[in-house]
């Protein structure tokens, strides 16, 4: 996943199971004019998830943890709203065995 140059990433420490990390926008950006302030964190968690899951670097019960979704069917329709299509057991063994 390219991040632009503008996004500056802060990883803060780590804990037991989590890692903090800022992101700083500039107010001006388009994004914080389409995403409610109030709303960035999910925003960013969701669009993570799903980054990581397209790039299979995470499964699918992973992306709903790292999104914030209260179950997989929520990630799946998180996945299908931002047309990212759903990898199966079966198509992940097929990928492998042609390695």
């Amino acid at each position: 996943m390219r991040v632009p140059e503008y996004l500056r990433v802060t990883v803060r420490g780590m804990e037991a199971e989590t890692i903090r990390v800022e992101v700083e926008l500039p107010k001006t950006s388009s994004l914080t004019a389409k995403v409610k302030e109030t709303e960035l964190n999910k925003f960013i968690r969701e669009a993570l998830a799903v980054e990581l899951y397209r790039e299979r670097k995470v499964s699918l019960g992973k992306a709903a943890e790292i999104a914030g979704a209260r179950n997989t069917w929520e990630m799946l329709m998180i996945l299908n709203k931002r047309g990212v299509a759903i990898v199966t057991r079966q198509k992940m063994r097929k990928k492998t065995l042609k390695r």
